[in-house]
């Protein structure tokens, strides 16, 4: 594959000069074209050639631009008759394909060069010789070579999740996708049609389009991990975290990074994001907090229906804070999984890679492949769910809000379909009763009060923080960085403790899990089974209140112990599952908006793919729903997305 020779106008081509004192180079990054309304990006990167290219006079009637026009591709034992059909089918499954590429089709199997007409369009049938396997789907041809340049259509982040827009590369490392389209201070990302990938044994994620969290390296990217000065002191990447690689080879489609909250700190957005802005969640009235870290994984998956799935990193909740805010499927796994090679670690004690999606049958696939013999699907299996369902601070009266009475019912629901009996414990009085010679008189509270706050900053001032300051006060004449205040308070804290505290963690940590796990969550060898129980706490319930806007005190350590840490602390699987919505009045809007509810589910450790198949049956029992992009988990137009004209609006009047 190689770039096109014609990519010349100064206006619409990226260009990039090296220069020399011996000669200047002249590499091309793509071009941007709009056709029929619709911003597309060319590929530099030629996915073959036509053998016998037509002449240019051949096409004629074909829209052209700097010596690229339009074309599709069919492969395989296709009719001419049958290409009417097989156009409409790509129309619904390809949201870059459009009826105008067929104005000129090659066709595997034509022997002459035909006319047809259908759904409007006039098409010239051209007989497909080509080198190298190029698959169906849209193209621009290069007239004067022949050359097939892929396709990627061209969208508006504007829920501000990503930091850099990626071209995958044919030789597997990544560059900038150079293209911008008009839009409102945001950046411009690129997907690639669908149909040019088929999912195979091989390639179960073929042509799945997959987002980054930016704190997992790229190979040919920089990365920010949320900071500035961390972006500009260092170079590009050399290599592909292997977590990443394993989706990338099962042939997922890599379209750009996403934004952390700063070293994958938890921080509220406006009151704590300094180096960058924090995403956008859509839901209800599209300015509530959209939770951290993994907040650009979290708003992207709600907002974008051309985005498949989203990979975050959860060690305190960085997964399944988002997945509840924005009603999605989100899933912290058994710790130790997969390698966190090439991530920037918070706590390698406590640090996962996980899932934000819509789908839970895509979910089991990506899990599938990022865990691999660490994890089991449970797709072929009929599972024998645990009868025992235990709750943390679930609500008890249903009268007393429609998020209580829809928590209430979900719980119900899910008994029945386990066929089990829900149980209340209180984690807290549970310790008391059967806790371990080891915990001495400590309460639970007291025991783990300050242990994920010493995990997290003991480890990464040593891993991230002491490195970074090292090295930017070697170029800036031995300045520090900034730093968001986030992690600086952190930081502060782990100072303040002495070398042995990273060890008084490990045991606290000990103790609680193996008292834990022996107790409420026991693995079982049943596979179908996996877990003794499950247990469910509250992820979200539709208040409307987590507001962007709120002005707040500084950020403190995360001190305290709660539901949330328990997967953290236990090592169990922990996946967020979105149960519905309720009507809240928003302070914003003063109109009645649509929050999401949810709740996290915990298994055995080992257990992630019964949670999944969980979430799969649950949503085939119509017990959930399936989450949509949107203002609601069931779709709608997000709200700063409306526009005046396109709902027929006239004499608006605009100041300025």
């Amino acid at each position: 594959m190689s770039p096109p020779r014609s990519f010349l106008s100064i206006y619409s081509l990226a260009l990039s000069f090296l220069v020399s004192p011996s000669a200047a180079q002249l590499a091309s990054t793509g071009l941007s074209v709009t056709f029929d309304d619709v911003n597309y990006f060319i590929s530099p990167y030629s996915a073959g050639k036509l053998a016998n290219p037509p002449l240019s006079t051949s096409l004629t009637k074909i829209p052209g631009v700097f010596g690229f026009q339009p074309v599709t591709v069919v492969q395989g034992t296709v009719a001419r008759s049958d290409l009417t059909a097989l156009f409409a089918n790509w129309t619904a499954i390809d949201d870059v394909y459009q009826p105008s590429f067929s104005q000129a089709v090659f066709l595997a199997g034509a022997t002459c060069v035909s006319k047809r007409a259908a759904d409007g369009v006039s098409s010239l049938v051209l007989p497909l010789n080509s080198t190298g396997a190029i698959p169906s789907g849209p193209y621009f041809l290069e007239t004067e070579t022949g050359a097939l340049y892929p396709v990627y259509r061209l969208y508006e982040d504007f829920a501000g999740s990503f930091t850099e827009s990626l071209l995958q590369k044919p030789e597997g490392d990544f560059q900038s996708l150079s293209a911008q389209i008009e839009a409102s201070a945001s950046l411009t990302i690129g997907v690639p049609s669908r149909l040019y990938f088929t999912r195979t044994a091989d390639k179960p994620l073929a042509g799945v389009r997959v987002a980054v969290k930016d704190i997992y390296q790229l190979a040919g990217t920089k990365g920010s991990n949320g900071n500035r000065a961390w972006y500009n002191l260092y170079p590009k990447n050399n290599i592909t975290a292997p977590a990443i690689q394993r989706l990338i080879d099962a042939g997922a489609q890599i379209i750009g990074l996403q934004k952390p909250s700063q070293f994958a700190n938890g921080e509220t957005a406006t009151a704590d994001w300094v180096d960058y802005h924090s995403p956008f969640n859509p839901r209800g009235d599209g300015y509530q907090d959209p939770s951290s870290s993994s907040s650009g994984a979290g708003a992207s998956i709600a907002s974008y229906d051309w985005l498949d799935i989203a990979v975050g990193s959860d060690t305190g909740g960085s997964i399944r804070g988002p997945a509840g805010s924005q009603g999605i499927f989100g899933n912290r796994p058994s710790h130790g999984l997969v390698s966190l090679e090439h991530v920037m670690p918070l706590s390698t004690a406590l640090d996962t890679a996980g899932f934000l999606v819509r789908d839970p049958g895509l979910w089991d696939a990506a899990n599938a492949v990022l865990y691999k013999d660490n994890y089991t699907s449970l797709a072929a299996i009929k599972p024998s769910y645990p009868k025992t369902v235990y709750t943390l601070g679930f609500p008890t009266n249903a009268s007393t809000n429609a998020a209580n009475a829809m928590l209430m019912g979900f719980l119900t629901a899910l008994t029945d379909f386990v066929g089990g009996t829900a149980t209340s414990i209180a984690l807290a009085d549970e310790f008391e009763a059967s806790k371990p010679a080891a915990a001495g008189s400590a309460t639970l509270n007291r025991l783990l009060n300050t242990t994920y706050a010493t995990f997290i900053s003991k480890e990464q001032i040593a891993l991230v923080r002491e490195p970074f300051y090292r090295d930017y006060a070697a170029v800036h004449d031995g300045r520090l960085p900034f730093v968001d205040p986030a992690p600086i308070a952190r930081w502060a804290f782990g100072d303040s403790l002495p070398d042995s505290a990273l060890d008084d963690a490990i045991r606290a940590k000990t103790i609680f899990m193996n008292w834990f796990n022996n107790k409420f969550l026991v693995p079982v060898s049943d596979t179908a089974q996996c877990s003794s129980a499950l247990m469910l706490y509250v992820a979200s319930t539709g208040s409307g209140s987590n507001l962007r806007n709120r002005y707040i005190s500084a950020p403190t350590p995360p001190f305290g112990f709660s539901s949330g840490r328990i997967s953290v602390l236990a090592e169990v699987p922990d996946h967020v599952l979105p149960i519905g919505q309720v009507a809240t009045k928003s302070s914003v809007t003063k109109h009645d908006e649509y929050f999401p509810v949810a709740v996290d589910i915990m298994a055995a450790k080992g257990c992630d793919g019964l949670l999944v198949r969980l979430a799969q049956d649950l949503t085939d029992a119509g017990i959930i729903a399936i989450p949509k992009v949107g203002a609601t988990i069931t779709g709608g137009d997000i709200l700063m997305k409306k526009r005046a004209e396109t709902l027929g609006i006239e004499n608006v009047r605009y100041v300025g």
